[in-house]
């Protein structure tokens, strides 16, 4: 993992039965030891910029944050443009995880400066994939985690 391993990963998913699949299929391949998750994108937000519910609590900057393009109240689109619009953030690397495979959808992600747009898998063995291809893009440099 070329270093990594101590820094901190957002999972943000509705699903947290998915967000487990990848949670513990990271861990196997010695992914990051630091995986928080949070329900939707408002949460997700507002823990990186210590508003809201985390507002005064000092918070652990993730080098990474992996979303769900569609979640309630805020999805994986407005967590990206939001990261990706503001200084502060700019350089936390963003992963899109969906079931779409609408062509629109991902290019709108990718305008807007997604690191990287997978397909989340139909059944459980599927996360062992995602999770290598989150490994292998941290691992190659394509996502630049930790910096």
């Amino acid at each position: 993992m070329n270093g990594f391993r101590d820094d901190v990963i957002l999972l943000v998913d509705d699903d947290r039965g998915h967000a487990r699949l990848i949670e513990k299929h990271l861990a196997r391949m010695g992914g990051m030891q630091h995986v928080i998750w949070l329900d939707n994108g408002r949460r997700a937000l507002d823990f990186i910029f210590e508003e809201g519910e985390f507002e005064g609590v000092k918070t652990l900057r993730p080098c990474l944050v992996i979303a769900d393009l569609n979640m309630p109240e805020l999805g994986g689109v407005h967590v990206l443009s939001r990261l990706k619009g503001d200084e502060r953030t700019s350089s936390i690397a963003v992963v899109i995880l969906t079931t779409s495979d609408n062509p629109a959808e991902i290019e709108a992600c990718h305008e807007l400066g997604c690191d990287a747009f997978l397909r989340k898998p139909m059944d459980s063995d599927g996360f062992v994939l995602v999770a290598e291809r989150i490994v292998s893009l941290i691992g190659d440099g394509t996502i630049s985690a930790g910096e």
